[in-house]
Formats: C-alpha cells, structure tokens, sequence
C-alpha cells in the first residue's frame, strides 16, 4: 500500500511559552515543494494566539473528505462516459460531543455542485456517481465522523 507524509512546523521563538499565550500558528509541508500555513481554529484557541487567515485542522480535515470524493467522482463521471466542467463544494462540518462526551467532528455535509457538457446525468445515475464516490473515498472510510452528501442536480455547461 501507499505511504504519505506531511511535516508539521512550529517553533517557539521568542514567545514565553509557560503563560500558554504562544502562537499557534504553524507549517504545513507536503511533498512536491507546498507549504501552507496553518493554526489552530480561533473558535478553538482565541486570537491573537491563533492566525485566522491559516487553515485549521478542522477546515483541512474538512476538505480532505471533499476533495476525496471530488476524486473519485471526476473518475466515475469520467468512467460513465460524462464531462465534468467544473465542480464546486461547499462542505461544511460540526463539532460537538460525542457518545464518549469528547469533542469530535460529528458530521461533515458535502455539497457539492456539478456542471456537465454533453450528456448529462439524470438525476438517479448522478446520486449513484456520488454514492460510488462516497464509498469508494478513502477519506470517508477512515474516519467515523458522519459524512453526507447533498448533491446539487446537475446542470449544463
């Protein structure tokens, strides 16, 4: 099987770190040269120790199942003898409590919105490309987060 890495960078610097008023702001270095920036969600930890204009592990985490299933749609879609124009989801997620009482991304609801040239899929052979694609997902099938689709009903190009 495949193996993946990304490195996490943080450092102290100057800031006094016992007052627990450090920046959370941190690197996030994947394979191929890209580094974004990253932190932790300011709902979580209040600015100014937070960096808002980074992603947080929820919104990554987040789009990592969209983005998964993005994937295997476009295969699929392709597969089934469609062309995908543009493709545009806008996921969201919820925390909350959890059976055990511990903070947890509860559900995660993609949205996704496709537009076709061509032959477009009706309604029921699009629910099946988004149903194959939510199975096929790694993402989704690593995580026992509930992940919803809410499908937009296609449209031309």
């Amino acid at each position: 099987m495949s193996s993946y890495k990304a490195t996490i960078v943080w450092s102290r610097g100057s800031q006094v770190f016992s007052d627990r008023r450090y920046s959370r702001g941190h690197l996030w270095r994947f394979d191929g040269g890209i580094e974004v920036a990253a932190s932790s969600s300011p709902s979580v930890v209040p600015l100014p120790m937070s960096v808002a204009a980074a992603v947080d592990p929820e919104e990554a985490f987040i789009a990592s199942l969209s983005s998964c299933h993005m994937l295997w749609f476009l295969d699929f879609a392709c597969r089934a003898g469609h062309v995908v124009e543009t493709y545009e989801d806008e996921a969201q997620g919820k925390m909350g409590r959890d059976a055990s009482g511990r903070i947890a991304m509860l559900k995660v609801v993609l949205r996704p919105k496709v537009v076709f040239s061509g032959v477009i899929p009706d309604a029921d052979a699009l629910n099946k490309l988004h149903h194959s694609a939510h199975e096929s997902c790694f993402i989704a099938n690593s995580v026992k987060t509930e992940v919803v689709c809410e499908a937009a009903s296609s449209s031309p190009f």
